[in-house]
């Protein structure tokens, strides 16, 4: 009935079979139409949910994302396990242990690991049918493509995740901004042992919340799924370094700036 890990292992287009895929791809995602998802708000890991002031992603929307394939797998793990699909375009390294490991559903996740030129495509077709979406993109989008797109994901209410980079940049009518740092490996001596895991800081800032929200995490946390550590926080915790959020606009057309939070860890 639908297309997961046994109908769709990958989309590696080369030369003329290209177009084909695409529209192999299509037509696998037309055996599973859906109507419109009628929810505004897809769920997130209880972990995440004091990030956003709605306490889970928008349907509709954008957001950009750091390019950690933890943080990633984080993000889809709580829509996976409520029965939701979910695709990943343009990550080739991304693990499908890894996957299991955070408690994603395999059987409702597409994978589409090397598009090349062709991932706006794929991401467009899968917006079609698929709730949460997440993409590497392989080249900086054109801003018609980027609007029609937009256009998509509100007509379908598909939520998209796109990973930023030096080379593209935070993604343009970006909902908000979810980023990944001060990331300390668990298990790993100097030269030996293996990763248990990590822990991590992860921020989110969106249009409408006028600050940025941060939370400690384990991931994987000790039974898979994500755990929120405690936070010790200082005197000199926020700095004035301001950081600019890229593809986030305030008045007059001038980007929203955040001051930058160094958590102690």
């Amino acid at each position: 009935m639908g297309i997961g890990l046994d109908a769709v292992t990958a989309l590696s287009p080369a030369g003329d079979s290209r177009a084909g895929e695409v529209l192999r791809l299509r037509r696998e995602i037309s055996r599973m139409q859906r109507r419109r998802s009628e929810h505004p708000l897809l769920p997130l890991d209880p972990a995440f949910s004091s990030l956003l002031p709605e306490e889970g992603l928008q349907t509709g929307t954008a957001y950009t994302v750091s390019p950690s394939p933890s943080l990633i797998l984080a993000l889809l793990a709580a829509a996976s396990s409520k029965g939701l699909w979910c695709a990943v375009v343009g990550m080739p390294t991304l693990g499908v242990e890894a996957a299991a490991a955070f408690g994603i559903e395999l059987a409702r996740l597409i994978l589409v690991p090397e598009p090349g030129d062709r991932w706006l495509a794929a991401t467009s077709a899968l917006a079609e049918v698929v709730p949460l979406i997440a993409v590497q993109p392989g080249s900086r989008a054109r801003d018609a493509d980027v609007s029609r797109l937009s256009a998509r994901l509100r007509d379908r209410g598909s939520t998209l995740l796109v990973t930023e980079s030096t080379a593209t940049g935070a993604w343009p009518q970006s909902e908000g901004a979810i980023r990944l740092h001060d990331q300390h490996w668990l298990g790993v001596g100097e030269g030996w042992g293996l990763i248990e895991g990590s822990t991590a800081t992860v921020t989110a800032r969106t249009r409408h919340s006028p600050l940025s929200s941060s939370v400690r995490v384990r991931l994987p946390g000790t039974h898979g799924a994500v755990e929120e550590l405690p936070t010790e926080k200082s005197v000199g915790e926020i700095t004035t370094e301001p950081t600019t959020l890229h593809g986030l606009r305030g008045g007059a057309g001038t980007p929203l700036e955040y001051p930058r939070l160094a958590v102690a860890g």
